[in-house]
């Protein structure tokens, strides 16, 4: 492997990881902030219980996934800065902006959540998780906005003098045609997470023998996070079909290429699901196919024409290859199909069993009944993964999708990587991050699972901060 492939393991390996905990802080701060103004509204102490426990585990997430995510920007200047150069104008205001603004805003106001009870009026104290949740869901638009200029570059002009692609328009940046269909896919997906995972913690506490009084608190748990689930999964099919046709504009090789489509279809395109091809996935050998469902998904038409594999490939050749000022000669322009096909499908599959999942657990817990299955012990289990998996695979298959490019149609992933790091150096540190994240790893799962088992703390009546000393410290409330 040369240090174009490591470095490609690193940042791939990276970004999952860290990834495992964007979708949940984003999912968990509008629910316990749902929570906390549930409570002040009605005054039930269940809402208070609940807002307290998951706002712990939020925390936790929160923390882990914050120290995982500083390392991904030290990896453009360490494994790829010809392609930080040659981005860096791009990148650079709305990256700017996603720090100063967006999570200066979720940290600062998290901060005052965390040591602000009985010292900052009720109200404010609830709008204070209400501001992480905005401050979470702006962080992800401008991180969008930067990925979706890789996916579509608009917004810019290529200098040859200096070989950087430099801004002209951000508001083309931040409006890209890609970004307002990824943004809605991405954010939703994310609360079908945090809903999974408080279905989840309610459900394993509903099923134990001893829950007792707290039957009600946890099944109302459940049910919330499975509604959660369930309106978000609606929410992430309407725009995962819309993000589907614009992908097909925009990038029809990566269309092609999560349906293993290799010859040309001019209408009528069939949706395969189930496809094997050869084992370099240059043809395919055999499949099971919906008739006319691809043309519809890509175009809007059952009779959409949808272009191949195959023509693709010798259109990007003709279009782009050798053509070095651009930066994107190459002699591929295909992806790795079987990764393409089965990422796309495992994206979708999952996601549906995760919502499947969520309507069973809405039926079964009706009428204050309570699951006591066997098989519910592995639902529980199984169900925040589900959906988890599917935003991993997801994210899997819109970058390697979109191979052998960086940025789409401009610049190729061989001529991104830094130019003077060997292949020791970059092993050297792919093995030391991947032994720091094991170990990272090791400590989220005890600490969430220690949190997890005590159940929500019991109920106290909150101090009026009216009635404290205005020079008490803050307090760390857990």
């Amino acid at each position: 492997m040369d240090a174009v492939d490591i470095a490609r393991w690193q940042f791939a390996i990276v970004t999952v990881y860290h990834y495992f905990f964007v979708p949940v802080t984003i999912g968990l701060s509008v629910i316990v902030a749902g929570f906390e103004t549930a409570w002040l509204r009605h005054r039930n102490p269940e809402m208070l219980r609940l807002t307290k426990f998951f706002g712990k585990l939020f925390t936790i997430n929160f923390a882990i996934g914050l120290v995982t995510g500083i390392v991904q920007e030290f990896q453009f200047g360490m494994n790829w800065s010809d392609y930080s150069r040659f981005v860096g104008d791009i990148f650079g205001a709305p990256l700017a902006i996603e720090a100063l603004l967006a999570f200066f805003l979720e940290s600062t106001f998290l901060g005052l959540w965390i040591f602000g009870w009985d010292k900052l009026p009720p109200k404010l104290h609830a709008a204070c998780m209400w501001l992480v949740g905005l401050g979470t869901v702006l962080s992800a638009y401008f991180i969008l906005a930067a990925n979706s200029w890789m996916q579509h570059p608009v917004g810019y002009r290529f200098n040859p003098v200096t070989g950087r692609a430099e801004l002209n328009d951000f508001v083309a940046v931040l409006t890209n045609k890609v970004q307002l269909v990824t943004f809605p896919h991405t954010i939703t997906s994310a609360y079908m997470v945090g809903g999974a995972f408080v279905m989840a913690v309610g459900l394993w506490h509903l099923r134990k023998p001893d829950v007792g009084k707290n039957a009600s608190m946890y099944r109302r748990a459940t049910r919330i996070g499975a509604w959660f689930t369930l309106v978000s999964a609606l929410a992430v099919m309407i725009s995962g079909d819309l993000q589907g046709k614009i992908m097909t504009e925009v990038q029809p090789m990566k269309m092609a290429s999560a349906e293993a489509l290799y010859d040309s279809e001019s209408s009528n395109a069939p949706f395969s699901l189930l496809t094997i091809g050869s084992l370099d996935g240059s043809r395919e050998t055999f499949s099971v196919k919906v008739p006319s469902l691809l043309s519809f998904l890509a175009t809007g038409r059952f009779d959409g024409p949808v272009k191949g594999v195959n023509e693709l490939k010798a259109q990007y050749q003709k279009q782009y290859g050798g053509d070095a000022t651009a930066r994107v000669f190459s002699d591929s322009y295909t992806p790795t199909i079987p990764l393409t096909y089965w990422t796309f499908r495992l994206m979708i599959g999952l996601g549906m069993v995760g919502a499947l999942i969520a309507l069973a657990v809405l039926w079964s817990t009706r009428r204050d009944l309570i699951p006591r299955h066997r098989l519910w012990f592995w639902a529980v289990l199984a169900t925040p993964l589900l959906p988890l998996f599917a935003n991993s695979f997801g994210w899997i298959f819109t970058e390697t999708g979109r191979q052998p490019w960086l940025v789409f149609g401009v610049m190729t992933t061989s001529h991104g990587v830094s130019p003077n790091v060997s292949a020791g150096e970059v092993w050297a540190s792919l093995i030391t991050l991947t032994l720091l994240y094991a170990a990272l790893a090791v400590i989220e799962t005890k600490l969430l699972f220690r949190f997890i088992a005590s159940g929500a703390p019991d109920f106290e009546e909150p101090v009026d901060p009216a009635n404290r000393d205005e020079d008490a410290p803050l307090v760390f409330a857990y």
